[in-house]
Order: C-alpha cells, then sequence, then structure tokens
C-alpha cells in the first residue's frame, strides 16, 4: 500500500487489512493460482463465520433450478425465508461478487440471514458459473434464470417488492440483470442495490489508474477479471453493454437504484459516472461516498464504526424500498 494511500485509509479497516496480508504475504490477489486463490478466500471467509450461528427464525433450503438457455446447466439456489412470515413478503434476490472469476454461496450467507431476518424478507441467492472456466455470458445467463425463478415460483412474494442485491461483480452482474429484465419485458423489479458496482471493462477512470497497489481488488487484478471473464474482447469495442454495463447507453426504465462506494475503491469513479447517468435518466438514485474506504472495507473490518455505519445506512434504504414508499417511482401517484 503507498504511503498516501495508507495516510487516507480509515484505520480500523487499514489495520484488520495489513492483520491479513500478514497471514497471505502481499494479499490474496497476489497468489496467481486462481484455484489456490479460490481456496485460500473461502478458507479465510470460512474462518471469519465460524462464530455465526445458525438462524432460527429463518428456514434455509437450496433448490436446483433449470438454466435459462436450453443447453444451459442446472443452477443452484439458496432460499431464506421468515418462519414466521405472513402474507406476502418482499423478495430479495442477492448476487456475490468476486470478480466473476471468485465466490460461492457462503461469501453471502450471513448477510442473506441478516437480510431475511431484519426485514421479513424472502431472500434468494444464486449460484452462477464462474469464469475462466465459464466465461461470459454464462455468469449473467445464470443471474437471469434465477431471477426468472424467484419471480414465478411459488415462494409467497409480493411481486411488486422485489429488489436486486449486489457488491462489487454481483453489483455488476445485478445491473446487467435489471437491464435484461427490462429489456425482455422480465420480472418487474422494485428496486437495486449496486454496492461499489464492478461495471466497466475499458478500465480508463481515473480511480482505475490511482489504485494500483492496496492489496485488495487493484488495478492488475481488474484487468485479470474482466480479460478472463470476456476473453480477447475485454476493453475492445465488441462488448455487450448487459455484460458490462457502463456501455449501455440507455439507462431509462430501470428501477430505484441504491449505490455506494468508497472513496479508495478502484471503481469510484465508475460508479460516480452511473450515478449522474442514472439520475440524468430519470432514475432516482441514492448515492453514498465514504472517505477512507477502500473496496470491501466493511468486510475486513465489521465492527468497525464505517462497517456500522455503511451497513446501517443499507438497511435504513432497503426499508424505505420495501416498506411501500413510491421512492420515485415512474408510476407514483
Amino acid at each position: 500500500m503507498s504511503s498516501e494511500l495508507h495516510r487516507r485509509a480509515d484505520t480500523e479497516a487499514r489495520r484488520a487489512l495489513e492483520a491479513q496480508q500478514e497471514v497471505v504475504p502481499g494479499g490474496i490477489h497476489a497468489i496467481n493460482d486462481l484455484v489456490q486463490r479460490r481456496s485460500t478466500i473461502d478458507r479465510l471467509i470460512a474462518a471469519a463465520s465460524t462464530d455465526s450461528q445458525p438462524n432460527p427464525r429463518i428456514a434455509v433450503e437450496e433448490r436446483t433450478i433449470p438454466g435459462l438457455d436450453a443447453g444451459d446447466p442446472n443452477i443452484r439456489v439458496r432460499l431464506y425465508r421468515p418462519r414466521d412470515v405472513s402474507g406476502a413478503a418482499p423478495a430479495i434476490y442477492v448476487i456475490h461478487g468476486g470478480g466473476m472469476v471468485l465466490g460461492n454461496l457462503e461469501w453471502e450467507h450471513p448477510t442473506c440471514l441478516s437480510l431475511s431476518d431484519e426485514l421479513n424478507a424472502v431472500v434468494v441467492q444464486v449460484d452462477y458459473r464462474l469464469a475462466p472456466e465459464h466465461p461470459a455470458p454464462a455468469g449473467l445467463h445464470d443471474c437471469y434464470a434465477g431471477l426468472q425463478w424467484l419471480a414465478s415460483a411459488s415462494l409467497g412474494i409480493d411481486h411488486e417488492r422485489i429488489v436486486i442485491f449486489g457488491g462489487s461483480a454481483g453489483g455488476g452482474l445485478a445491473l446487467g440483470t435489471a437491464l435484461m429484465a427490462r429489456d425482455r419485458q422480465g420480472p418487474r423489479l422494485a428496486y437495486q442495490m449496486l454496492l461499489y458496482p464492478m461495471i466497466d471493462d475499458r478500465n480508463d477512470t481515473p480511480s482505475s489508474h490511482e489504485i494500483t497497489d492496496l492489496g485488495v481488488w487493484d488495478r492488475a487484478t481488474n484487468l485479470e477479471a474482466w480479460s478472463w471473464y470476456l476473453g480477447d474482447a475485454a476493453g475492445g469495442d465488441d462488448v455487450s453493454p448487459y455484460l458490462a454495463p457502463a456501455r449501455m447507453d440507455d439507462l431509462s426504465g430501470l428501477p430505484p437504484t441504491f449505490i455506494d462506494v468508497g472513496e479508495l475503491d478502484l471503481f469510484r469513479d465508475e460508479d460516480l459516472r452511473l450515478a449522474a447517468r442514472l439520475l440524468q435518466a430519470g432514475v432516482a438514485t441514492e448515492l453514498h461516498v465514504y472517505p477512507g474506504a477502500f473496496h470491501g472495507s466493511e468486510s475486513f473490518a465489521p465492527r468497525s464504526e464505517l462497517a456500522r455505519r455503511i451497513e446501517r445506512t443499507r438497511l435504513d434504504a432497503l426499508r424505505r424500498a420495501i416498506g411501500g414508499l413510491d421512492i420515485g417511482r415512474a408510476d407514483a401517484q
């Protein structure tokens, strides 16, 4: 971490990151072998979750659902449902992060339990295929198939209160899924929560050049991930805007949107551009930029004041979104 970036980073989050880098010298993303990188991250997440207890108020089950198109494999989803829910519940569709090359259902398991419990919501998390074994559009297709299933299955949900939620690559996939739903006349989304979304394969913003040595998700790692996901097309002219949503010319007709990102996040400037363009397209958009936060700061130091503030703000926004308030809805009276 450069001395300047080090100075600007939140103290508690920086110490947590440094502690992890002592366990994994150079940081997780310095592990060149992708299989080893995945297993190392999974072990760290599992170790961090050892004090997480099952929530007796939430029933959890896994289902296998059909893929999007003929020939696509079946997809695994994990379903979270409050045991005492009555009436039609709001639904939250969760897509995990990991640069389209990392991650699994365990990454967001504690978040899904919390969202289901705190919001009395049915939560569905999708286990989409990862690159480079399954390059684009495999992951996006799985995410859209999962959303279609959520909307059509008999889950006891309120179809006017479906929220899509994702962080990092999960945020980019969430936005791509929302765009597909808009353009295919698919499930109607009431709200989208995009946490520091990864949306632009071109890597041409100031922050994409500034954040190079934090050891979390830096420029080299981002270029590598997009290359694995998009192949030789990455950064060129022939990339679908559903796969890299910053390329979408028309952002109108999307649901009200929440975006947050850190001051020291590689994705800062592409996310600021996204927020401005959504507002210009008539989409109600709430934006938060956290000083001192780097990519995933709240995950490194979950008990820090910064993390508590980030999580409170997200939860408050979701409560408003599913509480029946017409936040910027095009059909609001």
